[in-house]
């Protein structure tokens, strides 16, 4: 399944377009990586702990995306779009959702 955030496919014409696909997956950074991204924070530096967790919740939120799109039959989702929120107490969890459009090319 070709998963792309354009519009169109250069050289592949949409046939038919499903509908709207939407796929979340929640995530939470745990007590020892929010300790080791706070030192990060203060010494300064990227956040590989955080960046990981980044990292496994969009691609959660794809995988799920391309689930939902193929149940509805198709074999492209174009025009995804990613949000980044964070949810819980404190903001101790992460959200992204993944929004697209389920096309057959």
């Amino acid at each position: 399944m070709l998963l792309t955030t354009t519009n169109t496919i250069e050289g592949k014409p949409i046939q038919q377009y499903l509908g709207i696909v939407t796929a979340e997956a929640i995530i939470g950074a745990n007590i020892f990586k929010d300790i080791f991204a706070g030192i990060r924070d203060i010494v300064g530096g990227r956040s590989g702990t955080y960046e990981k967790v980044i990292e496994e919740a969009r691609r959660n939120a794809l995988d799920e995306l391309q689930e939902r799109a193929a149940q509805v039959g198709a074999n492209a989702v174009v025009g995804i779009d990613l949000d980044f929120e964070t949810v819980g107490s404190g903001g101790s969890m992460l959200m992204v959702v993944a929004t697209g459009t389920a096309v057959k090319i």
